[in-house]
């Protein structure tokens, strides 16, 4: 039985339609600050990168980091 942890970091988007978009990314790197992941999104919004069903992406909603703990609870043998 084993424990283990993950992070996903969630990037909520509008697009022009004013739907959500959310593009996550497992695993960030320990040290990335609210202001490089504001420049990235900025540059996702600016450079059209995804282009949604409600149309191009044109603000951002919201960031998040998610912690998750798994605990393997059965192992069969």
């Amino acid at each position: 039985m084993a424990v283990t942890t993950a992070q996903t970091l969630r990037m909520v988007f509008k697009n022009e339609a004013g739907s959500n978009f959310t593009l996550s990314l497992d695993n960030p790197r320990d040290t990335l600050t609210t202001a490089e992941i504001e420049t990235v999104m900025d540059s996702i919004i600016a450079k059209n990168i995804f282009l949604t069903t409600g149309g191009p992406l044109v603000a951002k909603q919201d960031i998040k980091i998610i912690d998750r703990t798994t605990n393997d609870m059965y192992d069969p043998a």
